[in-house]
């Protein structure tokens, strides 16, 4: 069949997507750079009071800031908030190096089994071997596939940790200034936090792409014309990403819930004492939580997504019509979507920053959520763009062993119809987790007959809040595979993620809101201030619970792609549930899920008693620390969290990576197939379901506090019973919101990724049991 080829040639390809990766870099440090003009040290008098003038005249709150910024106690809050920042920055940074240190131990590890099982395929021959797809063709030997997905894995482990890494120092910078800026005004402060975010989400999502291109041009250098050997090889990129993004999320994870659990417990439910009150001993070790876990693991997370999704389209594409002729423009249509992603994020974050201004309260969410819709509306004109010039009108993709033809705007809908399919998944989570709306509302309503009632209604709504999700990601696969079948999927993923820029800056924008309201907290400033930070932290809520409903749906998205890859190179041409070996396969992998957060739960109860048991032995032994007269030890709470997530994070990261091993080597591609399969579905469910309860548990909580309604105020004040239910619901919410749940879409997508890089091994040696009964 003779296809016409793409609009856009090679040395343009070759140049737009490492442009693209440059202007995102460079707008992630011009954001830091604006952000960095905000100092955290006491200014002169005279400056003070002319900044105050000029913020505070768009407030109508002139006088008071003036009072507030020249008076003596200005300097002195400034100073506090200088130590405060300080002192979450380096408990980040120090967990983050403990963390690091296990993670590089097991990617060493890691980096050699996948040498070790790839490169006995061929009994580590250097000879070049019949290539797989490519019948009577030869592909490079089995020795060097495995040391080029060696390098990628540590590529995609390197590049994951690096961005978690950056992501933590930008937030713990940006924290104090948000902070300090809100003297002047919700609508500064807002400026602040969100260019901090902008500054991560740009760093990533340039950096991501722009270490792929590398690895794939040097690899190419080897390769050749073997583009087969060159992107299977690539696929080590992906699991190197995600591999590492589970030690950050579940590590990450059950150190801020530890923290933030025993912080609860003992500070607002016994002594009855505010959120980050600078005399509990936890609220420290709860703020360097909200960087390690939110920042850091997030971070990592979305990156392993972006990674997988392009390897798993790279690959599929490799044995379609673009990798047999050898077409480079339409090969890279994954980074060209993603260098297009940049731009079109590029020009929302513009909306937010500069086109218009927040300056009232209740612009704050909607500005949040106009960058989700601006993105995905300037995104869809992008794709279009991309699918004209990069694709030719007809060409055929891999479909289990058959070439299915496709035309360029069927490609073209299978990557709007993820990117839509994640707004919808995006506004069904803020309308579950929000408490402008019903359901968080009914929560909060059920806490007049106490926790139990509370507990009912929260776990209710997760369960039905699953429904319309799983309704979107189905068409997305239904849609996206009937018209290009795997490759289909794998791109509907990539345009999920294609707005992962303004995707992360909103979702980093909220720890840093939060990190902001307990630095103005710790540091004594005034009701006034603690209130815009509160505003600006109740959208962060909101906008990190739409963030995580992205990255579930992306998952799953990815997971079957990569499933499908999976299923294609292990030689399997069709999956049979009704087969005894699939069939097991897929009750334990249905079951895996539940294991992983069983495990991942208790971690967080385990050591979240002994941090309750430390914050009570502080408030009984240190005299006049409830008065405020002497200080907690902050630091053994610090470790307490430190050493409970690095020791806790190894046995769910042990289960997840060595099932597909131990089933593939032993047990067969077959019942592999049918583990990736259960995991996936049961996954999902459970992700949804969990995120979705705990979001909600924490609003509730918030909606009482705030009391801006007559009916919150009927259930108030803080310290009532009421209140106290909200309470225990939010503590039960936090570990099934903040670390099982979204841990969840790691264990889906890196159970998927590490069964195709090791599928050649276990399609030569696979199923040593059933071979031998």
């Amino acid at each position: 069949m003779v296809v016409a080829a793409a609009i856009l040639p090679e040395l343009a390809t070759q140049l737009v997507v490492p442009v693209a990766a440059a202007v995102g870099i460079a707008f992630a440090v011009l954001q830091w750079f604006l952000v960095s003009k905000v100092k955290v040290a006491p200014e002169r008098r005279g400056e003070g009071s002319g900044s105050a003038g000029a913020g505070g005249g768009k407030d109508g709150a002139s006088e008071y800031l003036i009072e507030e910024e020249e008076g003596l106690n200005d300097h002195n809050v400034v100073l506090k908030c200088a130590e405060i920042q300080t002192a979450i920055s380096e408990g980040a940074t120090s967990f983050l190096f403990t963390e690091y240190k296990y993670a590089g131990g097991f990617m060493t590890v890691f980096a050699v089994l996948i040498f070790v099982f790839l490169g006995s395929i061929e009994g580590f021959s250097t000879k070049s071997q019949p290539c797989h797809y490519s019948v009577g063709k030869t592909c490079k030997p089995a020795l060097a596939n495995a040391a080029f997905s060696t390098i990628a894995f540590v590529l995609g482990a390197v590049t994951s940790l690096v961005s978690g890494f950056l992501g933590m120092k930008i937030a713990t910078y940006a924290n104090a200034r948000t902070t300090l800026e809100a003297r002047k005004g919700v609508g500064k402060a807002f400026i602040v936090a969100f260019r901090s975010g902008a500054v991560m989400g740009f760093l990533l999502a340039a950096s991501g792409l722009f270490v792929l291109y590398v690895a794939i041009n040097l690899f190419g250098l080897y390769y050749g014309d073997d583009w087969e050997g060159l992107f299977e090889a690539i696929t080590g990129y992906g699991l190197g990403g995600s591999s590492m993004a589970l030690f950050g999320r579940v590590g990450g994870g059950i150190y801020t819930k530890t923290a933030d659990v025993g912080a609860d417990l003992v500070g607002k439910e016994e002594r009855n004492i505010p959120e980050d009150d600078p005399r509990n001993p936890a609220v420290i070790a709860d703020n360097v939580g909200d960087n390690v876990g939110d920042i850091a693991g997030m971070g990592s997370d979305l990156f392993g997504s972006y990674a997988e999704s392009s390897c798993a389209a790279l690959v599929v594409a490799s044995i379609s019509s673009f990798g047999i002729n050898h077409e480079f423009t339409p090969m890279m249509y994954p980074l060209l979507i993603s260098s297009v992603g940049i731009i079109a994020c590029l020009i929302t974050t513009l909306f937010a920053t500069d086109f218009f201004e927040v300056k009232e309260v209740d612009q704050i969410e909607p500005a949040l959520k106009k960058q989700l819709i601006i993105s995905t509306a300037v995104m869809t004109v992008g794709i279009a763009l991309v699918s004209w010039l990069g694709l030719p009108y007809t060409f055929t993709i891999f479909n289990f062993g058959a070439q299915k033809t496709v035309h360029s705007w069927q490609l073209f809908l299978c990557v709007a119809v993820g990117l839509w399919a994640g707004l919808v998944i995006g506004f069904i989570t803020e309308y579950y987790t929000s408490n402008a709306y019903s359901p968080v509302q009914d929560v909060a309503d059920s806490c007049r007959t106490g926790a139990a009632t509370n507990v009912i209604f929260g776990l209710a709504l997760g369960y039905k809040s699953v429904i319309i999700p799983i309704f979107a990601i189905a068409f997305s696969i239904f849609l996206s595979f009937s018209l290009a079948a795997m490759y289909g999927v794998a791109v509907a993923a990539l345009g999920m993620l294609s707005t992962i820029a303004t995707g992360l800056a909103i979702d980093a924008y909220g720890p840093i809101s939060d990190n902001a309201g307990g630095i103005a907290e710790m540091a004594g400033m005034s009701h006034r201030i603690r209130e815009r930070t509160d505003a600006l932290d109740a959208a962060g809520n909101t906008t990190a619970a739409i963030g995580k409903g992205f990255a579930i749906g992306s998952a799953a998205l990815v997971s079957l792609a990569l499933f499908g890859a999976f299923v294609s190179r292990a030689g399997i041409t069709t999956v049979d549930v009704l087969t005894p070996n699939v069939f097991i396969g897929l009750l334990v992998g249905a079951m895996l899920p539940y294991w992983f957060s069983a495990m991942t739960m208790k971690s967080v109860g385990s050591a979240a008693l002994k941090m309750v048991e430390e914050v009570r032995r502080q408030f009984n032994t240190i005299p006049g620390l409830m008065e405020g007269t002497a200080k907690p030890d902050y630091a053994t709470c610090v470790k307490i969290s430190t050493d409970a997530s690095t020791k806790e994070m190894i046995p769910p990261g042990a289960l997840v990576m060595l099932t597909p091993l131990i089933v593939g080597t032993f047990f067969g591609v077959e019942t592999l197939s049918g583990v990736l399969a259960g995991a996936l579905v049961s996954g999902v469910q459970i992700a949804i379901s969990a995120s979705n309860t705990g979001g909600a548990w924490d609003n509730a909580k918030k909606y009482i506090e705030a009391g801006a309604s007559e009916h919150a105020k009927s259930l108030g004040p803080k310290g009532s019973d009421c209140h106290k239910a909200a309470v225990i619901g939010d503590t039960i919410g936090d570990p099934l919101k903040d670390t099982s749940g979204p841990s969840l879409n790691i264990l889906i997508k890196l159970m998927a990724v590490e069964s195709l890089v090791f599928a050649p091994f276990f399609a030569t040696y696979g199923g040593i049991l059933f071979k031998y009964l």
